[in-house]
């Protein structure tokens, strides 16, 4: 019963139109005034008690050096180094896009922050070159989600967040899989400009790739300092976030010179703004998250699972099923702080890998952020490319359809998201 009311209350105050941090905060305190004899004290310490995890500063970080890097010319480094490399196939300049989305994932970990570097230099460049406007927005669209699978990932720290599980073996689980989601939506890519046609760029020389590497080897150096430094226990990935936020103002100001240092207070006001917001959904999911555990809800729900009989198979099944709707109406990081911690106690019931599960609700966010209605890559490129939600939507679906074969791979195949942090000694 007071499940019901949690949820019915939450529904109600969400298809008002408020926020979903202020939903879940108004109904946490509606639930704890009317309906609960929680003495106030505890729910104070657990508020303060779940926000003192040294996980959560990795996130401003990463916001804050996904900011340098985007307004630090990186991003067009990166393109002309993918052009360099694959701009003489089918499609050249759309697998180049491809391409630069996976490397600038590998430095920002954002999806929006990957479509605007990307995107906003591509995409015109590409509609001059020949290509339809609407293949272009379908390529950066659905590719700027692998912002949030390869890392380093916000989502991943979220869900390392809501669930305790390694962030460093999360951020080594979305190596595989981002790259082969690369490889997926790549494929779509060459299969369709080869298909219709589309114009491709003269082969590069090896002197000309040399040349194009060199500029932009200072922002590929990020992905090694990143991941280098967390697999080598170096640091922590939260001290991995400050090193890169250091390092690209580093780059962005004194290498590159692409932002002045009259810019870097604009750029650390909207990364606060930005990590001020992130961090509201946090305090109030911790509360509502509270909340579900000390009412049994999903101890409840595994119980019913397991007592109807329903597998492995079938609950990874429902979980997809879950957060693809959730997906129609919530941005990811409330999406994995409100379900995160209701499905993580069944997964680890039926015996579900906790690194294989963050893995799984990741590529349902990446699928979240390309299908209406609020699916956040698809406002930011209506930004860029001036085209309108549905018609953006029309040119997304070939890609979407692949990256939803995609997720039915990752979800039933573990050993894809479980290798490589297994290999590295990590789980």
């Amino acid at each position: 019963m007071n499940a019901a009311i949690i949820f019915i209350l939450l529904l109600t105050l969400m298809l008002t139109g408020m926020p979903i941090s202020i939903s879940l905060g108004l109904t946490v305190l509606t639930f704890l005034f009317g309906f609960t004899e929680v003495p106030l004290e505890s729910v104070a310490l657990k508020l303060f008690t779940g926000i003192e995890k040294f996980e959560i500063m990795a996130i401003p970080f990463f916001i804050l050096a996904g900011n340098f890097l985007t307004h630090g010319g990186v991003a067009r480094r990166m393109i002309n180094f993918a052009s360099s490399m694959v701009g003489h196939w089918y499609g050249g300049l759309g697998l180049a896009g491809v391409l630069g989305c996976a490397l600038f994932a590998a430095v920002s970990g954002s999806s929006p922050a990957t479509v605007v570097a990307i995107g906003s230099i591509l995409l015109p460049a590409m509609t001059k070159a020949g290509f339809p406007k609407s293949f272009g927005a379908g390529v950066i669209t659905t590719s700027g989600a692998l912002g949030i699978l390869i890392p380093p990932s916000i989502v991943m720290v979220m869900y390392s967040v809501a669930t305790n599980t390694s962030v460093g073996a999360l951020f080594m689980a979305g190596v595989v899989p981002g790259i082969a989601l690369a490889g997926v939506l790549g494929g779509v890519t060459w299969y369709r400009a080869k298909k219709f046609g589309y114009p491709r760029l003269p082969k590069a020389t090896w002197a000309e790739r040399l040349t194009a590497f060199r500029a932009s080897a200072w922002g590929l150096l990020l992905i090694v300092i990143v991941m280098g430094g967390i697999y080598s226990g170096l640091f922590t990935p939260t001290e991995a976030a400050a090193m890169s936020a250091v390092y690209a103002f580093f780059v962005a100001v004194f290498v590159y010179k692409d932002m002045k240092l009259k810019d870097v207070p604009k750029v650390l006001l909207n990364s606060a703004n930005m990590s001020a917001m992130l961090l509201y959904i946090i305090t109030n999911a911790v509360l509502f998250s509270f909340i579900m555990t000390n009412e049994n809800i999903p101890q409840a729900l595994a119980d019913w699972m397991l007592g109807h009989g329903l597998g492995m198979i079938s609950f990874l099944l429902a979980v997809n099923v879950i957060l693809l709707l959730a997906g129609n109406f919530m941005e990811p990081s409330s999406i994995v702080l409100i379900f995160a911690p209701i499905l993580f106690p069944v997964a680890m019931k039926l015996g579900i890998d906790p690194v294989h599960f963050g893995i799984i609700m990741v590529v349902n966010m990446e699928v979240g952020m390309c299908h209406p209605p609020v699916g956040l890559n698809l406002y930011v490129a209506s930004g860029i490319t001036k085209m309108g939600i549905t018609e953006l939507t029309v040119a997304v679906w070939p890609w979407l359809l692949s990256m939803l074969c995609f997720l039915g791979l990752v979800t039933y195949w573990p050993a894809m998201s479980t290798w490589f942090p297994k290999l590295l000694g990590m789980m």
